[in-house]
């Protein structure tokens, strides 16, 4: 209970703070980085603060979790390299409202370890962020001595892994998919799953290629829907096989999604992710004049405007546990490290095989979700903040609003906006467009809070938080996963 005589480092007034459960008026006390109390409307108006923020008519909310993030990756696609690095990303995650983001160590195919790709990845995130942090390993080459360092991992509060089930330089089969899963299952890992059929997809590319089909549209056509939901059955039932709990990342395909939420009705500890992208662009994006269409490339690609009510329904329906960005920038216009290295003198309007995957999106992630009113305020902050949260080894230390447990990290909202159009320009990431450029929105945070620091302040210095703020957060295992017994190969 708040006694008068007590004091806080900020105080939020008055907010409509919602969480995953409740929604109700409150003012939120915050000291030394965490929350300190949740007290009735407006009854700490008068506590001693350093800093006063009225939120009267604002949503106030965890701050968002974005848990699918690729920053300062090595060149793995072509000519393709990231345009953001540690810096920039996290810079552009705190004007968008998020407070956390995962990010990926990738190890190379050549590599035996797993260890030395994380204290890469960690080398360059140090005193480099603007928010809060931690890192999933990209496994690409799983040796015995890799799977060994599974538990060194959780040691070092890593407890997340991605498998690829496509890319050349990734693809595991699927016997190595079950050797990551059986080490995970004993270590507590939970495995992300990047689903879709390498060996269908690479025969299609053929297919395309030996008819002249270069454009970047033909990067749709190169992967139907159902090189996705297979692989996501796949999945499915070598996660079933091993009983491991898995993540299927960035669905597009509504087909998918059904399988998904089968084996969920099923009882099967199977999570799945999407993306913006998905319910914002279709294939008629990637069919632009010239190679403008190479700015929407991405993998898996955006479907047709039907597909889009599909990836909604999953959201509305919980079949999607977590919305993450999948930010992965790559200069547009840059014919050396970006998308236009797919372009060669006897292919002008690029080749799409080559045209680096992926989409800028940390930033825009929550405005556009929450603009476009199709979650309730409640399940906007499931799947941004607490799920994200849980099912990554966070919560309650992120993604909640817990008394003398949560960290202070608040993304708050306006009362109303008047509608304004996404720029590139007004952006903070370090590339040079936006998918989403023109873009109608409602909503924009005004305030975006890391353990109690104001770190963004749309009104008066935007990005008035330091690069070096975040912090490296050390996870624990999934809170949608039990403690399972060794895994007996006899019972089959």
């Amino acid at each position: 209970m708040f006694v008068g005589t007590d004091s806080f480092d900020c105080v939020v007034i008055d907010g409509t703070v919602v969480t995953a459960v409740d929604t109700g008026r409150y003012d939120i006390g915050i000291k030394d980085g965490k929350i300190a109390i949740l007290a009735p409307a407006r009854s700490l108006l008068s506590a001693k603060t350093s800093r006063l923020i009225d939120a009267e008519g604002g949503l106030v909310m965890p701050g968002g979790i974005d848990a699918h993030v690729h920053l300062a990756e090595p060149e793995l696609f072509g000519k393709g390299r990231s345009a953001d690095d540690f810096e920039s990303g996290t810079r552009s995650a705190i004007a968008g409202g998020t407070t956390t983001i995962i990010a990926f160590a990738p190890q190379p195919r050549a590599e035996s370890s797993l260890l030395k790709a994380l204290d890469e990845a960690q080398e360059k995130a140090k005193d480099s962020t603007y928010c809060d942090y931690s890192l999933h390993v990209i496994v690409a080459n799983p040796t015995r001595q890799a799977l060994s360092e599974f538990a060194t991992l959780r040691e070092r509060g890593v407890s997340s892994v991605k498998v690829y089930m496509t890319y050349e330089v990734l693809q595991l089969r699927d016997s190595q998919i079950l050797d990551v899963l059986l080490q995970a299952r004993t270590d507590g890992i939970t495995t992300m799953i990047h689903a879709e059929n390498g060996d269908v997809l690479a025969w299609m590319t053929e297919q395309l290629e030996s008819r002249l089909l270069l454009a970047p549209k033909y990067h749709v056509t190169s992967r139907p829907q159902i090189l996705e939901s297979e692989a996501t059955n796949r999945a499915i039932s070598l996660g079933q096989l091993i009983g491991a709990p898995i993540l299927i990342v960035h669905v597009s395909s509504p087909a998918a999604a059904e399988t998904i939420r089968k084996a969920q009705t099923n009882g099967l500890p199977v999570y799945a992710e999407t993306c913006p992208q998905y319910v914002f662009l279709t294939r008629e994006d990637l069919d632009q004049p010239g190679f403008e269409g190479a700015k929407c490339v991405c993998a898996p690609p955006p479907r047709d405007t039907q597909d889009q009510e599909g990836i909604w329904r999953g959201l509305q329906n919980g079949t999607f546990t977590i919305l993450s960005s999948d930010h992965c920038a790559f200069y547009y216009n840059n014919a050396e490290i970006g998308k236009k290295s797919a372009i060669t003198e006897d292919a002008p309007l690029g080749r799409f095989r080559y045209i680096p995957n992926g989409c800028p999106g940390v930033e825009t992630r929550m405005p556009l979700i929450l603009s476009a009113g199709r979650l309730t305020p409640q399940k906007f902050v499931e799947v941004m903040s607490t799920n994200p949260a849980k099912l990554y080894g966070l919560y309650p230390q992120k993604g909640a609003l817990i008394p003398g447990v949560s960290d202070a990290d608040l993304v708050i909202w306006y009362p109303q906006m008047a509608p304004f159009h996404i720029t590139n320009a007004s952006l903070h990431h370090n590339v040079d467009y936006t998918p989403y450029e023109g873009r109608h929105v409602s909503q924009w945070p005004r305030y975006t809070i890391i353990r109690g620091e104001v770190v963004w302040d749309r009104d008066s210095g935007g990005i008035v938080g330091q690069k070096g703020y975040g912090q490296f957060v050390k996870r624990t295992r999934s809170a949608f996963c039990e403690d399972l017994p060794a895994w007996d190969v006899e019972k089959f």
